[in-house]
């Protein structure tokens, strides 16, 4: 992870003479122009609460293809990523779960999607030792069953563990329920979901923003997701 800004700039605050923060408001078609056919894309969100749905419809508007997307679920067919799955725009989805959208079960018994189910916990921990720099997690979940089929083991002090290896993605779509022109994100409840685990894990960070606000208006004790992880944002 390389850092593009120092100092007060975590925090939302433009250092002296620069005008960074205020480039990142972009439109819907600016923030996703760079999403192209076969890219790897993380959403956050739980059963589409904390899902970017505007960033969603856009890309099924675009027609990109060939996904790969990393997610907690596949949505539901009509919301969240399950209309990526729905209009066969996915390649691939790795996740914890697909049964709340049926057709992404349809589509894996056809060979028309690969599916590749990751424990919910070491879901979130690939994707945090792809952000942080890490060369994976190790996990008694998933021995002796076919999770662990073809993964490397390590044993510590006579305990053997499986090596799940970091997550990293092109891109990570984020929603912020109040996100200032900073990139600076506070999620209410439960929309936090992979969302603040994500942004460290991608090449380029994308947030839709349900409240936008100025830089300041956000109590900087209270951001989750600090800016300096953002590349573009875009109102709701």
């Amino acid at each position: 992870m390389v850092c593009k800004i120092v100092g007060d700039a975590a925090l939302g605050v433009p250092l002296a003479g620069r005008d960074d923060t205020l480039s990142k408001v972009v439109s819907i078609e600016k923030a996703i122009e760079n999403i192209k056919d076969g890219s790897t894309i993380m959403f956050g969100g739980f059963m589409a609460n904390g899902t970017a749905e505007s960033v969603v419809d856009a890309l099924v508007a675009k027609g990109v293809q060939n996904l790969t997307i990393i997610c907690n679920d596949s949505g539901y067919i009509d919301k969240g990523v399950g209309k990526l799955i729905t209009n066969k725009q996915c390649k691939k989805i790795i996740t914890s779960h697909i049964g709340l959208n049926k057709e992404t079960g349809r589509q894996m018994n056809e060979g028309e999607l690969e599916v590749v189910l990751v424990p919910q916990g070491t879901l979130v921990e690939q994707i945090r030792s792809g952000g942080y720099g890490l060369g994976g997690v190790l996990t008694k979940t998933g021995l002796d069953t076919l999770v662990a089929e073809g993964k490397q083991t390590v044993d510590v002090d006579g305990e053997t563990y499986l090596l799940e290896k970091p997550l990293r993605a092109d891109f990570a779509i984020l929603r912020g329920s109040v996100v200032d022109k900073g990139g600076n994100i506070v999620y209410h409840g439960s929309t936090n979901n992979f969302n603040n685990v994500m942004a460290s894990a991608a090449d380029t960070v994308i947030v839709e923003a349900e409240t936008l606000v100025e830089i300041g208006e956000i109590d900087q004790n209270h951001v989750i997701t600090s800016g300096i992880f953002v590349d573009y944002i875009l109102q709701s």
